[in-house]
C-alpha cells in the first residue's frame, strides 16, 4: 500500500500531464495572440491611436480601471458562459456571480499593484533582461509564495458554501501537496510565456492585455472542466 504523500504525488504528477497535454496547444494560441498584440504595438504605426486610447484610459482611472476591467473580463464573461451551459447547481447563481465580481475585482487591483512594484524594482524599459526577472519574480516568487495559495483558498470556500467552518476542513494534506501545487503547475505552463509577453509592453498596457489572456484562459478552464465533466 502506497503511503498518503506518494499516493497524492503520484496523483498530482498524472493530474500535472494530463493538464499539460489538454492546455498547451490552447496555450499556445493564447503566446501567439498575446505575441500579434505585441507586435502590431511595436510595428503598426496605424494602431498605435487604440493603444494610445487605452493607456490614455487606463492611466485616467488606474486602480479602479484594473478592478473592473478584470472583474468584466475574468468574472462577469466566464460566469455568464457557466450560466449558459447550466454548469451552476439551481439557487447558487447569484452567491457565484458575487464571489465570481469581487474575487477578480479585487485581483485585478493587486496585480495592477504588483506590475507597478515591479517597474520601481526593476525599471519599466522592456529589455530582455528586465522581463526576464520581472517573470522569474511573478511567476516563483508571487505565485508561489501568495497568488496560488491565495486561489486556492477562495475556491475552496466557494466550494463549502462559503463557509469559514469547512474551509478550515479544507486545509490538510490533500490541500497544500494537491491543489496548490496542481493550481502553480498549471499557471506555469500558460503563464511564464504570457508573462513574458505582457511585460514586453509599456507598464500603461500591461493590464489591458493582461485581461484579454485572463479572460480566454478562464474560459479555456472553464471549457476543459466542462468537457471533463
Amino acid at each position: 500500500m502506497k503511503e498518503p504523500n506518494q499516493s497524492l504525488l503520484t496523483e498530482l504528477r498524472m493530474a500535472s500531464l494530463a493538464g499539460i497535454r489538454a492546455n498547451l496547444m490552447p496555450g499556445i494560441g493564447l503566446w501567439i495572440f498575446g505575441l500579434a498584440i505585441v507586435l502590431t504595438f511595436s510595428f503598426v504605426d496605424s494602431a498605435r491611436p487604440v493603444f494610445d486610447w487605452a493607456m490614455a484610459v487606463k492611466q485616467k482611472h488606474g486602480f479602479l480601471y484594473s478592478g473592473l476591467a478584470t472583474a468584466v473580463f475574468a468574472g462577469v464573461i466566464p460566469f455568464l458562459y457557466l450560466l449558459a451551459t447550466g454548469k451552476f447547481p439551481r439557487g447558487t447563481e447569484l452567491a457565484t456571480a458575487l464571489f465570481y465580481i469581487l474575487f477578480w475585482s479585487y485581483r485585478g487591483i493587486e496585480v495592477d499593484a504588483f506590475y507597478r512594484f515591479q517597474a520601481w524594482l526593476f525599471g519599466g524599459d522592456t529589455e530582455w533582461t528586465t522581463i526576464l526577472k520581472k517573470v522569474l519574480f511573478d511567476q516563483f516568487i508571487y505565485c508561489m509564495i501568495w497568488a496560488a495559495p491565495m486561489t486556492a483558498a477562495c475556491y475552496a470556500w466557494r466550494d463549502v458554501g462559503y463557509s469559514f467552518r469547512k474551509l478550515k476542513g479544507r486545509f490538510n494534506r490533500r490541500f497544500f501537496l494537491f491543489e496548490i501545487p496542481n493550481i502553480l503547475l498549471s499557471t506555469w505552463v500558460i503563464w511564464i510565456p504570457a508573462t513574458a509577453i505582457i511585460y514586453s509592453l509599456p507598464l500603461p498596457l500591461q493590464i489591458p492585455l493582461f485581461n484579454l489572456v485572463l479572460c480566454f484562459f478562464v474560459l479555456l478552464v472553464a471549457v476543459l472542466t466542462a468537457r471533463k465533466e
